[in-house]
């Protein structure tokens, strides 16, 4: 068994928020929603790996009422430490939070928290 995807919550109107974040930040590919699914809203966001394998895809579900997830989240899992300060760099420039606090309390990783652009928190990490 593994993992397909997470899927996490925005506020209606939220995705261009999620691009921001997901997109940019992390620098996940924003993959096509099928067509039944498209006129939900929302959006789906993936990770490759070198090979063109799918390592990791988000799926951001429009929810009314809207309440981000502040405890509960994913862990994405970056290749490198260098990754890691590289990926939280381009989030500090966009604008978001970087939580370096618990860095080095995660044996065998190193680690950041921060939040997407629905409030929702996100962890990424790499492998020390």
């Amino acid at each position: 068994m593994r993992l397909h995807h997470v899927q996490v919550a925005c506020p209606p109107g939220g995705e261009d928020a999620a691009r921001r974040f997901y997109a940019e930040g992390l620098g996940m590919a924003e993959a096509e929603k099928p067509t039944a699914l498209a006129t939900r809203g929302g959006a789906w966001f993936r990770w490759y790996d070198d090979a063109g394998a799918v390592t990791a895809e988000i799926h951001i579900g429009v929810e009314t009422p809207f309440a981000p997830a502040r405890k509960a989240h994913p862990a994405l899992l970056l290749p490198t430490v260098a990754d890691l300060e590289a990926v939280a760099a381009r989030l500090a420039t966009l604008g978001f939070a970087v939580d370096w606090r618990e860095r080095m309390t995660f044996p065998g990783h190193q680690r950041f928290h921060t939040y997407d652009g629905a409030g929702n928190r996100v962890e990424v990490m790499a492998a020390t």
